[in-house]
């Protein structure tokens, strides 16, 4: 009698063959996301809410306003550039 390995059966794990490096993956994937919970990104997560109207008016000005100081900058730096030296 023959019994061959079949890769929807979690019991029969092998070691170097695509499958059994995939359970492995997969074993270890799952143990990262078992310890998350216990650290600290679940107080934040925790601590998370939706914003307000008005609170996400002001981060998307405040947002808008760098956006637009850094593209001035970039500008600033390219215009520098391209008449001091002549």
């Amino acid at each position: 009698m023959i019994v061959m390995a079949s890769a929807s059966n979690p019991t029969q794990k092998q070691g170097d063959t695509l499958v059994g490096r995939a359970w492995n993956a997969q074993d270890r994937l799952e143990a990262r996301i078992a310890n998350l919970g216990k650290g600290r990104y679940i107080r934040v997560l925790k601590m998370a809410r939706k914003p307000t109207a008005d609170e996400f008016r002001k981060a998307s000005t405040v947002s808008a306003i760098g956006l637009g100081i850094l593209g001035f900058l970039g500008f600033l730096v390219f215009f520098l550039m391209e008449f001091i030296p002549q």
